[in-house]
Protein backbone atom coordinates (compact mmCIF):
# COMPACT_ATOMS: atom_id res chain seq x y z
CA UNK A 1 0.00 0.00 0.00
CA UNK A 2 1.19 3.27 -0.88
CA UNK A 3 2.16 5.95 1.48
CA UNK A 4 -0.82 8.11 3.07
CA UNK A 5 -1.67 11.16 1.03
CA UNK A 6 -1.37 13.95 2.24
CA UNK A 7 -4.13 17.21 0.73
CA UNK A 8 -0.91 18.75 -0.84
CA UNK A 9 0.01 15.75 -3.23
CA UNK A 10 -3.90 15.13 -3.80
CA UNK A 11 -3.44 18.79 -5.78
CA UNK A 12 -0.36 17.76 -7.51
CA UNK A 13 -1.54 14.36 -8.27
CA UNK A 14 -4.78 15.39 -9.73
CA UNK A 15 -4.72 18.17 -10.67
CA UNK A 16 -0.98 19.65 -11.02
CA UNK A 17 -2.04 22.82 -9.07
CA UNK A 18 -2.09 24.41 -5.45
CA UNK A 19 -4.70 26.44 -4.50
CA UNK A 20 -3.33 29.76 -2.80
CA UNK A 21 -5.76 29.52 0.21
CA UNK A 22 -4.18 26.41 1.41
CA UNK A 23 -3.60 26.86 4.81
CA UNK A 24 -3.45 24.00 6.83
CA UNK A 25 -3.35 25.91 10.20
CA UNK A 26 -7.01 27.09 9.59
CA UNK A 27 -8.60 24.03 7.34
CA UNK A 28 -9.14 23.86 4.34
CA UNK A 29 -12.17 22.61 1.92
CA UNK A 30 -12.76 21.98 -1.55
CA UNK A 31 -16.04 20.54 -3.86
CA UNK A 32 -14.69 19.45 -7.51
CA UNK A 33 -17.18 17.37 -10.58
CA UNK A 34 -16.21 13.95 -10.98
CA UNK A 35 -16.11 13.96 -14.86
CA UNK A 36 -12.76 16.05 -14.05
CA UNK A 37 -11.37 12.83 -12.86
CA UNK A 38 -12.84 9.75 -14.60
CA UNK A 39 -12.81 8.70 -18.11
CA UNK A 40 -11.35 5.90 -19.53
CA UNK A 41 -8.04 8.10 -19.39
CA UNK A 42 -8.01 8.49 -15.82
CA UNK A 43 -5.52 6.30 -13.75
CA UNK A 44 -6.65 4.01 -11.28
CA UNK A 45 -6.45 4.94 -7.90
CA UNK A 46 -4.32 3.39 -5.65
CA UNK A 47 -5.31 1.93 -1.95
CA UNK A 48 -4.04 4.53 0.14
CA UNK A 49 -5.13 6.27 3.57
CA UNK A 50 -5.45 10.28 3.17
CA UNK A 51 -5.12 12.56 5.66
CA UNK A 52 -8.22 14.16 4.73
CA UNK A 53 -12.01 13.71 4.50
CA UNK A 54 -13.83 13.39 1.85
CA UNK A 55 -17.80 12.92 0.94
CA UNK A 56 -18.40 11.76 -2.59
CA UNK A 57 -21.87 11.39 -4.61
CA UNK A 58 -21.17 8.56 -6.89
CA UNK A 59 -23.36 7.84 -10.31
CA UNK A 60 -22.46 4.37 -12.21
CA UNK A 61 -21.22 1.12 -11.30
CA UNK A 62 -18.35 1.07 -8.94
CA UNK A 63 -16.48 -1.31 -6.96
CA UNK A 64 -14.99 0.05 -3.62
CA UNK A 65 -12.49 -1.85 -1.20
CA UNK A 66 -12.40 -0.08 2.12
CA UNK A 67 -9.92 -1.51 4.75
CA UNK A 68 -10.89 -5.12 4.63
CA UNK A 69 -13.98 -5.15 2.40
CA UNK A 70 -16.13 -4.60 -0.69
CA UNK A 71 -18.97 -3.08 -1.76
CA UNK A 72 -20.56 -2.91 -5.28
CA UNK A 73 -22.50 0.26 -6.17
CA UNK A 74 -25.27 -0.54 -8.85
CA UNK A 75 -26.52 3.13 -9.46
CA UNK A 76 -26.24 6.53 -7.04
CA UNK A 77 -24.05 6.30 -3.88
CA UNK A 78 -23.30 8.84 -1.03
CA UNK A 79 -19.96 7.90 0.71
CA UNK A 80 -17.68 8.78 3.60
CA UNK A 81 -13.99 8.67 3.91
CA UNK A 82 -11.69 9.52 7.13
CA UNK A 83 -8.15 9.65 7.09
CA UNK A 84 -8.39 6.44 9.32
CA UNK A 85 -9.22 3.78 6.55
CA UNK A 86 -7.33 3.44 3.41
CA UNK A 87 -9.46 2.77 0.13
CA UNK A 88 -9.50 1.85 -3.03
CA UNK A 89 -12.36 2.52 -6.05
CA UNK A 90 -12.55 0.56 -9.12
CA UNK A 91 -14.78 2.22 -11.52
CA UNK A 92 -16.95 -0.78 -13.55
CA UNK A 93 -17.87 1.63 -16.10
CA UNK A 94 -16.63 3.99 -18.50
CA UNK A 95 -19.35 6.29 -17.80
CA UNK A 96 -19.47 8.00 -14.70
CA UNK A 97 -20.75 11.23 -13.23
CA UNK A 98 -21.12 12.85 -10.21
CA UNK A 99 -18.97 15.31 -7.16
CA UNK A 100 -17.17 15.35 -3.95
CA UNK A 101 -15.97 17.82 -1.27
CA UNK A 102 -12.85 17.51 0.57
CA UNK A 103 -11.79 18.96 3.63
CA UNK A 104 -9.40 19.22 6.64
CA UNK A 105 -10.46 18.52 10.25
CA UNK A 106 -8.96 21.63 11.33
CA UNK A 107 -11.78 23.14 8.55
CA UNK A 108 -14.76 22.34 11.85
CA UNK A 109 -11.72 22.29 14.45
CA UNK A 110 -14.61 25.17 16.10
CA UNK A 111 -17.35 23.80 15.08
CA UNK A 112 -17.28 20.29 16.78
CA UNK A 113 -15.80 16.98 16.36
CA UNK A 114 -16.07 15.61 12.63
CA UNK A 115 -14.92 12.49 13.48
CA UNK A 116 -17.59 11.70 16.10
CA UNK A 117 -20.27 11.16 13.60
CA UNK A 118 -21.02 7.79 12.92
CA UNK A 119 -20.72 8.07 9.24
CA UNK A 120 -16.67 8.91 10.01
CA UNK A 121 -16.16 6.10 12.65
CA UNK A 122 -14.18 3.21 12.41
CA UNK A 123 -16.00 -0.27 12.33
CA UNK A 124 -19.51 1.22 10.10
CA UNK A 125 -20.54 1.47 6.62
CA UNK A 126 -19.77 4.53 4.93
CA UNK A 127 -21.74 3.82 1.51
CA UNK A 128 -25.20 4.91 1.56
CA UNK A 129 -27.40 3.82 -1.36
CA UNK A 130 -29.36 6.99 -3.13
CA UNK A 131 -32.81 6.74 -5.30
CA UNK A 132 -35.62 8.61 -6.08
CA UNK A 133 -36.11 12.09 -3.64
CA UNK A 134 -32.88 11.06 -1.59
CA UNK A 135 -30.73 11.58 -4.59
CA UNK A 136 -32.04 14.84 -5.61
CA UNK A 137 -31.74 16.43 -2.01
CA UNK A 138 -27.94 15.48 -2.01
CA UNK A 139 -27.43 16.88 -5.87
CA UNK A 140 -29.40 19.88 -4.67
CA UNK A 141 -27.08 20.10 -1.50
CA UNK A 142 -23.61 19.53 -3.82
CA UNK A 143 -24.93 22.27 -6.15
CA UNK A 144 -25.38 24.55 -3.42
CA UNK A 145 -22.02 24.35 -2.28
CA UNK A 146 -20.39 24.71 -5.95
CA UNK A 147 -22.30 27.60 -5.73
CA UNK A 148 -21.29 28.56 -2.00
CA UNK A 149 -17.65 28.60 -2.62
CA UNK A 150 -17.48 31.22 -5.63
CA UNK A 151 -19.07 33.68 -4.07
CA UNK A 152 -16.98 36.42 -2.04
CA UNK A 153 -19.41 36.45 0.81
CA UNK A 154 -16.98 36.95 3.64
CA UNK A 155 -18.80 34.16 6.03
CA UNK A 156 -19.41 31.84 3.29
CA UNK A 157 -17.52 28.68 4.80
CA UNK A 158 -19.80 28.86 7.88
CA UNK A 159 -22.78 28.21 5.15
CA UNK A 160 -20.50 25.93 3.69
CA UNK A 161 -19.97 23.54 7.01
CA UNK A 162 -23.62 24.06 7.27
CA UNK A 163 -24.15 22.19 4.29
CA UNK A 164 -21.41 19.75 4.96
CA UNK A 165 -23.57 18.70 8.11
CA UNK A 166 -26.35 18.54 6.54
CA UNK A 167 -24.72 15.94 4.42
CA UNK A 168 -23.67 13.81 7.74
CA UNK A 169 -27.20 13.73 8.83
CA UNK A 170 -28.84 12.83 5.87
CA UNK A 171 -26.99 9.57 5.74
CA UNK A 172 -27.28 9.39 9.26
CA UNK A 173 -30.80 8.56 9.08
CA UNK A 174 -30.41 6.24 6.25
CA UNK A 175 -29.92 2.81 6.48
CA UNK A 176 -25.89 2.24 5.38
CA UNK A 177 -25.20 -0.32 2.30
CA UNK A 178 -23.94 -3.72 3.35
CA UNK A 179 -20.31 -4.44 2.96
CA UNK A 180 -19.04 -7.93 2.17
CA UNK A 181 -15.61 -9.20 3.58
CA UNK A 182 -12.69 -10.07 0.83
CA UNK A 183 -13.18 -13.85 0.19
CA UNK A 184 -9.56 -14.06 -2.03
CA UNK A 185 -6.55 -15.44 -1.23
CA UNK A 186 -4.61 -12.03 -0.70
CA UNK A 187 -7.21 -10.96 2.07
CA UNK A 188 -5.05 -11.85 5.06
CA UNK A 189 -1.66 -10.33 3.87
CA UNK A 190 -4.17 -7.09 3.03
CA UNK A 191 -4.99 -7.02 7.03
CA UNK A 192 -0.92 -7.74 8.00
CA UNK A 193 0.13 -5.34 5.14
CA UNK A 194 -2.37 -2.75 6.98
CA UNK A 195 -1.62 -3.42 10.66
CA UNK A 196 2.11 -3.05 9.85
CA UNK A 197 1.77 0.10 7.98
CA UNK A 198 -0.57 1.82 10.84
CA UNK A 199 1.97 0.53 13.50
CA UNK A 200 5.36 1.90 11.16
CA UNK A 201 3.59 5.20 11.26
CA UNK A 202 3.54 5.75 14.99
CA UNK A 203 7.36 5.37 14.42
CA UNK A 204 10.09 7.34 15.35
CA UNK A 205 9.81 8.83 18.56
CA UNK A 206 11.36 11.91 18.04
CA UNK A 207 10.82 14.18 21.16
CA UNK A 208 9.69 13.41 24.71
CA UNK A 209 5.99 14.77 24.16
CA UNK A 210 5.35 12.33 20.96
CA UNK A 211 3.14 9.42 22.22
CA UNK A 212 2.28 6.33 20.88
CA UNK A 213 -1.77 6.76 20.15
CA UNK A 214 -2.72 3.08 19.51
CA UNK A 215 -1.23 0.09 21.90
CA UNK A 216 -3.67 -2.87 22.01
CA UNK A 217 -5.02 -4.93 19.20
CA UNK A 218 -8.36 -3.52 19.67
CA UNK A 219 -6.56 0.05 19.03
CA UNK A 220 -5.69 -1.46 15.82
CA UNK A 221 -8.73 -3.44 15.18
CA UNK A 222 -11.09 -0.66 15.95
CA UNK A 223 -8.62 1.48 13.44
CA UNK A 224 -8.50 -0.73 10.93
CA UNK A 225 -12.51 -1.18 11.15
CA UNK A 226 -12.08 -5.65 11.20
CA UNK A 227 -13.16 -7.66 14.28
CA UNK A 228 -10.40 -8.29 16.53
CA UNK A 229 -10.63 -11.81 16.04
CA UNK A 230 -10.18 -11.19 12.69
CA UNK A 231 -7.16 -9.12 13.11
CA UNK A 232 -5.12 -11.68 15.00
CA UNK A 233 -6.33 -14.33 12.11
CA UNK A 234 -4.89 -12.63 9.20
CA UNK A 235 -1.40 -11.99 11.30
CA UNK A 236 -1.36 -15.41 12.97
CA UNK A 237 -1.77 -17.48 9.28
CA UNK A 238 0.86 -14.39 7.27
CA UNK A 239 3.30 -13.73 10.24
CA UNK A 240 3.47 -16.63 12.52
CA UNK A 241 2.98 -14.03 15.36
CA UNK A 242 0.57 -12.65 17.56
CA UNK A 243 -1.33 -9.40 17.14
CA UNK A 244 0.34 -8.34 21.11
CA UNK A 245 3.68 -10.03 20.47
CA UNK A 246 4.27 -7.76 17.18
CA UNK A 247 3.25 -4.72 18.89
CA UNK A 248 5.34 -5.72 22.25
CA UNK A 249 8.16 -6.46 19.78
CA UNK A 250 7.81 -3.33 17.67
CA UNK A 251 7.60 -1.25 20.74
CA UNK A 252 10.90 -2.73 21.90
CA UNK A 253 13.00 -2.22 19.30
CA UNK A 254 11.76 1.67 19.83
CA UNK A 255 12.91 1.54 23.22
CA UNK A 256 16.12 0.01 22.75
CA UNK A 257 16.78 2.74 20.64
CA UNK A 258 15.70 5.52 22.54
CA UNK A 259 17.51 4.55 25.52
CA UNK A 260 20.85 4.10 23.83
CA UNK A 261 20.41 7.11 21.77
CA UNK A 262 18.59 10.06 23.74
CA UNK A 263 18.98 11.26 27.07
CA UNK A 264 15.64 11.17 27.72
CA UNK A 265 14.53 9.15 31.49
CA UNK A 266 13.16 5.99 31.64
CA UNK A 267 9.87 7.49 32.55
CA UNK A 268 9.78 9.92 29.54
CA UNK A 269 11.01 6.95 27.15
CA UNK A 270 7.99 4.83 28.70
CA UNK A 271 5.52 7.76 28.47
CA UNK A 272 5.98 7.86 24.71
CA UNK A 273 5.97 4.25 24.25
CA UNK A 274 2.46 4.18 25.63
CA UNK A 275 2.95 3.75 29.80
CA UNK A 276 1.53 6.22 31.81
CA UNK A 277 3.52 4.61 35.07
CA UNK A 278 7.03 3.70 34.87
CA UNK A 279 6.70 0.98 36.77
CA UNK A 280 4.92 -0.68 34.21
CA UNK A 281 7.53 0.13 31.49
CA UNK A 282 10.37 -1.21 33.64
CA UNK A 283 8.40 -4.64 34.04
CA UNK A 284 7.32 -4.95 30.55
CA UNK A 285 10.95 -4.18 29.02
CA UNK A 286 12.03 -6.49 32.02
CA UNK A 287 9.74 -9.56 30.43
CA UNK A 288 10.61 -8.96 26.80
CA UNK A 289 14.59 -8.37 27.55
CA UNK A 290 15.82 -9.61 30.81
CA UNK A 291 16.89 -6.26 31.90
CA UNK A 292 15.44 -2.89 33.40
CA UNK A 293 16.15 -0.50 31.06
CA UNK A 294 18.60 1.08 33.12
CA UNK A 295 20.85 -1.44 32.98
CA UNK A 296 20.09 -1.74 29.46
CA UNK A 297 21.32 1.63 28.95
CA UNK A 298 24.25 0.59 30.90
Amino acid sequence: MEKTENIEEFYRRKLNWMPDNLKREIGHFNVFRMKEFVGPNAAPAPFSRKDFYKITLVKGRNRYFYADKTVEIADAALLFSNPMIPYKCEHLDEQQDGCFCIFTEAFFSQFGNIREYPVFQPGTSPFFSLKGEELKEVQAIFERLFAEIKTEYAFKYDLIRALVLELIHKAMRMTPVDTTFFTDSNANTRIASLFVELLERQFPIESPQQKMQLRTPADFATHLSVHINHLNRSLKSVTGHTTSGLIAERIIQEARILLKHTDWNVAEVGYCLGFEEPSHFIAFFKKNMQQTPNAFRK
